[in-house]
């Protein structure tokens, strides 16, 4: 086990005295380098050897000063030798290690003067003998504690997840399958991080490896197995026959290692990457990467199937911060100064209950994990400021077990309770660094409570409560989760939906116990595209309500929550796709939140891009909402000028559904326009199987032939020819004299081909058109129309519309307004009408998805406008056109594109939307939620007049 800083610092004091003027490198240096591997507290026989052979990259034979391979080169010269020659001859080694043997660290010294070489982070430290007990810890890496930088996208994080992902899939290949293969993957992960974390001595389970196990892998697997048991085996309970090196490893327990499981068979291959991933350096490795690495090694067919997105680090802060985190640390700065309030507080922090009920890997529970042990260090610093503590264990108020979390899958849930144990041993060694001596929690005794089962079948209360009994908690499920008073889990098949299974005692119930915070990323599952179960589940939390079969299965989540925390004062958070504040959504969901549960929201981020370090990034349009039945007074928006970017803080007095400063007005379906407009339909659907379709070539062939034939044909656009100015004809025979008609044979063969297309189909709606087979099924030609695509691109500032005469046609692709004007088409070009849309349609991806009776109907025109207004919106929009129609060979999509729309028409469209301002109000908006904000105090004025008359 590590020694405390304390200790390390006097055996370096000690060191330094031993040593000072020394100056002869042949005779002395062996004895220089044990003695200074033992301020450590470690063997330097155990971890390197002297005059190590290597080929160097000029085919020399090399030998190597003192190797500890896969950590640490040194080469050591004699007193007053240059130390930049010994960096280079050190440097030369390289070429003739094996990858996995390659150094993180190289260290330089002629007795009197050291320099190390952080190859990783490729810093430099330099200092002499006298100050070498002021430089120890950049020597944690020896000492068993290391120092840990949180970022986005750690390339050490990232190597690791890599790698067990293809341990798991050789392991998979070789017919290692299942729980078996799980369970082990999660007792290495362990091994790993406890080899350079202080839990075992520094490199042995590496070591093991090297040494006890044959190159070819052949018998890995047995030597695991033993390895594993002992683990799993008191000290006292050691056989005294037991190899020296397994004996000195420590206790585990905690569960970990207790289970017989099957026995791989390993092959040289799979050996190797045990052993790169052993050359890792784990210490350094977050614990939240094991959601990561989980993900690589899903296929994504799994991975979409059960929402698994992970979270990086810096989004799960974009969660856990207003949710929690800011608070308490206010409160922690407000009674600084304080001891008798800051005991109470830590007191505080170590009765804190957190859930997640869709925890995965755990990613979620070990952040804040992390953040509140943190926070209870500055405390614990605060109170024993200028003392040296006598215990840590006596001091610590959090523990693991305070977190709770529920996964459907077994693996994703066992890596959460390991990782968990991870998290709190590198919180352990922070406090052992800064108090000064060495502290780890073995054998495991306490642990997350990790419970797998489904989220929305399990009485969450019920993992709070006592049991003394084995009491089914999960219901509404073939698998029923229990929890027995060993607290094993164990699933058990059961018929009824009732049934308790008792060994004596009823539960004991504690309505005062409650969890304080609920918080995570539930499944990301589309309605679209979730199971029968899946939907069934949704629709029982929303008690059967109309609708509610259609909604994402993360609303589930929320609807659970708001039950859950009735008339408390828990806080909840979730991160989801933006689904759930965008269209028909929004009144499912948050009709019930609000008005059913009297929910508020706290806080929330509004549409941010975010990935994670996995391999396959998953890259998701999210929000976070945070939400409580309980009011406060200030409230946060967190908004996004750009979505792969940071957000900015927004201090307001209300959120609505739609994430905005804004009142409660729900955007529902409508079937008219709530203003006196034009009304948006379909297209023209031509139901032809293609027939009365002509390219250019078709439809130059045909007038060619018959001249008469032009007056029949018209330029057609579906949204692909709109937005992409590709050329399309089609037959448009509305009022055509049959007697031309047959004189133009082609013309009926299209016809006839249409005819025998109607009466192929099996459906009668489809059969009854073929008494017309000369016309398209839906025919809408008006004077003059707007056109409006369905689906535009994200990458848009404006969605592209289009003002048509009756010489074109619209497909059914397109969305059409028959008998608009100039000025029906500026306001819908208009900035105020674009950022209607961008926060009110649904998303196809990312893309907007435009509506009739979401995104146009409800869509509130200036009231009233003035005729001088109205005229110079129309000049505006004639303007546009005009600069449109410049750019001939060009499409919508090349001039819509943000980084390509010219800077004429960008011009004609802020004088456009300067025009449609003044037709709202008098005064500009200084930006999109303020737009919004008036279009929903003025949605809410449309409401009222109609509900009055």
């Amino acid at each position: 086990m590590a020694l405390s800083w304390n200790e390390i610092k006097d055996r370096a004091l000690r060191f330094t005295k031993e040593w000072e003027g020394e100056s002869r490198e042949r005779a002395e240096k062996d004895s220089f380098w044990n003695d200074f591997f033992t301020v450590f507290g470690i063997s330097r026989r155990r971890l390197a050897t002297f005059e190590e052979p290597v080929k160097k990259l000029n085919k020399h034979q090399g030998f190597i000063d003192l190797f500890w391979k896969g950590t640490l080169l040194v080469e050591h010269k004699s007193k007053g030798k240059s130390l930049d020659g010994a960096f280079e001859q050190a440097s030369d080694y390289f070429h003739g290690i094996k990858d996995h043997e390659l150094p993180k660290y190289v260290l330089v010294s002629d007795f009197e003067n050291f320099r190390l070489y952080d190859l990783e982070e490729k810093t430099e430290h330099n200092f002499n003998l006298a100050e070498f007990h002021k430089n120890i810890k950049l020597f944690g890496f020896i000492a068993g504690y290391q120092k840990r930088t949180f970022k986005d996208e750690d390339e050490v994080n990232i190597a690791a997840a890599e790698l067990m992902g293809k341990l798991h899939d050789q392991l998979e290949d070789s017919g290692y399958t299942g729980h078996d293969l799980e369970a082990y993957l999660v007792r290495l992960l362990f091994c790993l991080f406890a080899d350079d974390t202080g839990i075992f001595e520094k490199d042995t389970f590496k070591e093991f490896i090297e040494l006890k196990t044959n190159e070819d892998g052949s018998n890995l697997g047995a030597m695991l197995a033993q390895f594993f048991q002992v683990l799993n085996t008191p000290r006292e309970k050691r056989m005294s026959s037991l190899d020296e090196h397994l004996a000195a490893f420590p206790y585990v327990n905690g569960k970990l290692f207790e289970e017989f499981l099957m026995i791989p068979a390993f092959n040289s291959r799979m050996r190797e990457i045990l052993l790169l991933c052993s050359s890792l350096n784990w210490g350094k490795i977050s614990p939240a990467i094991f959601g990561s690495m989980f993900q690589s090694v899903m296929d994504p067919k799994e991975r979409r199937n059960l929402g698994a997105h992970y979270t990086s680090e810096k989004n799960i802060q974009k969660l856990i911060k207003p949710l929690f985190l800011d608070e308490l640390w206010e409160e922690f700065h407000k009674i600084k100064g304080n001891k008798k309030q800051l005991k109470e507080f830590q007191v505080k922090l170590g009765k804190l209950k957190f859930l997640d009920p869709a925890c995965g890997c755990g990613n979620f529970l070990i952040i804040t994990y992390r953040e509140i042990r943190l926070l209870e260090l500055e405390v614990m610093k605060e109170i024993y400021k200028g003392q040296q503590a006598i215990g840590i264990q006596e001091i610590l108020c959090v523990d693991v077990d305070q977190f709770y979390g529920i996964e459907f899958e077994e693996f994703p849930a066992r890596i959460a309770e390991v990782a968990m144990w991870l998290i709190d041993h590198q919180m352990n060694l922070r406090i052992s660094e800064e108090f000064g001596m060495y502290y780890a929690r073995l054998p495991l005794k306490k642990s997350a409570k990790i419970f797998h089962g489904d989220a929305l079948a399990i009485d969450w209360q019920s993992l709070l409560n006592p049991i003394n009994s084995i009491d089914v908690i999960a219901k509404h499920a073939n698998i029923y989760l229990v929890n027995e008073p060993a607290a094993e889990y164990k699933t058990v098949n059961v018929q009824s939906e009732t049934v308790q299974f008792h060994y004596g005692g009823k539960p004991e119930e504690n309505p005062e116990i409650k969890f304080d915070y609920i918080l995570g990323n539930p499944p990301f599952i589309g309605a679209k595209v979730m199971s029968s179960l899946q939907r069934e589940a949704v629709v029982r939390e929303f008690d059967g309500s109309q609708g509610s079969g259609t909604v994402d299965y993360v609303t589930a989540w929320y609807i659970k929550s708001a039950k859950y925390i009735q008339d408390t004062k828990i806080k909840a958070a979730f991160v989801s796709t933006n689904s759930i504040v965008q269209g028909e959504q929004v009144s499912l969901l948050w009709g019930q939140m609000l008005n059913k549960y009297k929910i508020k929201i706290h806080f929330a981020h509004r549409t941010f891009k975010w990935s994670n370090e996995a391999r396959g990034k998953a890259a998701v349009y999210c929000v976070i909402v945070g939400f409580a039945s309980f009011d406060v007074s200030k409230k946060f928006i967190y908004d996004y000028d750009d979505v792969k970017g940071d957000p900015n803080e927004i201090i307001v007095k209300h959120i609505n559904p739609y994430l905005l400063d804004a009142k409660d007005v729900f955007v529902t379906k409508r079937s008219t326009p709530i203003c006196d407009v034009p009304k948006l339909s379909f297209g023209n659907m031509p139901l032809d199987g293609g027939n009365l379709f002509l390219n250019e070539s078709e439809k130059e062939t045909l007038i060619a032939k018959y001249p008469q034939a032009t007056k029949y044909i018209k330029r057609v656009f579906g949204s692909e020819e709109f937005l992409h100015n590709k050329t399309r004809y089609c037959l448009w025979l509305e009022n055509a004299q049959p007697n031309e008609l047959r004189q133009i044979p082609e013309i009926l063969e299209r016809i006839e081909a249409v005819r025998k297309f109607r009466l192929a189909s099996i459906a009668p709606s489809t059969q009854k058109f073929a008494s017309t087979p000369g016309l398209f099924r839906d025919r809408r030609l008006p004077k003059t129309y707007v056109v409006v695509p369905k689906v535009s691109s994200e990458k848009r500032k404006y969605i592209p519309l289009g003002f048509f005469t009756d010489e074109y046609i619209a497909t059914d692709l397109l969305f059409i307004i028959p008998d608009c004007s100039l000025y029906h088409f500026g306001v819908l070009s208009s900035m105020m009408h674009m950022v209607w849309t961008r926060n009110v349609c649904g998303r196809l991806k990312g893309d907007y998805r435009y509506s009739k009776d979401i995104v146009y109907n409800n869509f509130p025109w200036p009231v009233n406008p003035s005729q001088e207004k109205i005229a110079e919106i129309e000049n505006s929009a004639k303007r546009i056109l005009e600069v449109r129609s410049g750019y001939v060979s060009s499409s919508l999509a090349d001039l819509y594109n943000i980084k390509t729309m010219p800077l004429d028409l960008i011009k004609a469209h802020k004088e456009l939307d300067k025009a449609v301002d003044k037709a709202y109000r008098a005064s500009s908006f200084p930006s999109e939620s303020k737009r919004l904000e008036y279009l929903f105090d003025l949605l809410e004025d449309y409401l009222g007049k109609i509900f009055k008359s």
